[in-house]
């Protein structure tokens, strides 16, 4: 049987400046569940391009637009294509290869072999819906961060907020046994998150929730957490930083990404006054990610 296939339409922004890139990149997730982003060497500016359903409303994508061009003081103009589902589910497919990363991890799409890969823990994204996830920078230092700290085993707390495709949440849960907590704002995400998570045997170890930050009891009543992952953005990091160190155990780790290396010594500087100290920084241009630690 044919499966119904919504119309799709591509948005395109282009000839963007660094420091605009994160904001608008969140500005075209808010409204799209899968964003790319690609640099331009010779002008050294970016292109960020989205798809999502033909049929969405549009002034939500107006209002994010704006909300980035105001944060930004960069006014991006939008091209708008319709685009052919089958043709970008198939593009999407042969874009999403198997990915190693790090020493520990492999990314790989659900249309290839599942076969067990020896000394590699494999985590399975569905190519229609992963699209912007496992080869982002920012996730890939996230991973890198994340085999280079201690196993903390099957009783360790983590929280994942802004889980997103749910990728870090479910890297956690594989590598230490534990049970995670994963959270985003977007319906959509929860959902796909939770798909993810049983399409990887993780059923029984990962719950997904709608929740604001540190907004929702049902966030903050499990704390302390044992690891954390913030994988949004540079300014909202820093607003957060209190809420995170409050919500932290002692010789608690969190790794933060989504922000530009620019953007460090500002996220920086906000978490070292609530006393967490900088255990790694990776650098995958022009991203940055960092692990902190809670002193004992």
């Amino acid at each position: 049987m044919r499966r119904h296939v919504q119309p799709l339409e591509t948005l395109v922004l282009d000839h963007l400046p660094e420091h605009a890139v994160p904001t608008y990149e969140a500005a075209l997730l808010s409204v799209s569940a899968t964003v790319a982003l690609f640099r331009d060497e010779p002008t050294d500016t970016w292109r960020i391009e989205a798809v999502r359903e033909a049929t969405a409303d549009p002034e939500a994508l107006l209002a994010a637009l704006a909300l980035a061009a105001g944060l930004t003081g960069h006014e991006a103009p939008l091209e708008r294509h319709a685009t052919e589902a089958d043709g970008w589910l198939a593009r999407t497919v042969e874009a999403f290869p198997v990915m190693p990363i790090g020493r520990r991890f492999l990314i790989r799409p659900s249309h290839v072999d599942q076969r067990r890969v020896f000394g590699r823990i494999a985590l399975t994204l569905d190519a229609g819906l992963a699209f912007g996830s496992g080869e982002h920078n920012s996730t890939r230092g996230c991973l890198m961060a994340l085999e280079g700290i201690p196993n903390q085993g099957r009783h360790a707390r983590v929280l994942d907020l802004g889980s997103g495709s749910g990728i870090l949440a479910m890297a956690a849960a594989k590598l230490w046994g534990c049970t995670v907590l994963a959270t985003d704002i977007e319906p959509w995400s929860v959902r796909v998150a939770q798909d993810n998570a049983a399409m990887n045997g993780l059923r029984n170890q990962f719950r997904s929730i709608l929740a604001d930050g540190w907004k929702a009891a049902a966030v903050r009543r499990p704390a302390p957490y044992d690891l954390v992952f913030a994988n949004i953005l540079a300014r909202p990091l820093c607003a957060m930083a209190k809420d995170l160190a409050d919500h932290l155990a002692p010789n608690g780790r969190a790794i933060l990404a989504g922000l530009l290396g620019t953007q460090v010594p500002m996220v920086l500087a906000a978490h070292r006054r609530q006393g967490l100290v900088l255990e790694r920084r990776i650098d995958l241009a022009p991203w940055a990610s960092l692990v902190l630690r809670k002193r004992a």
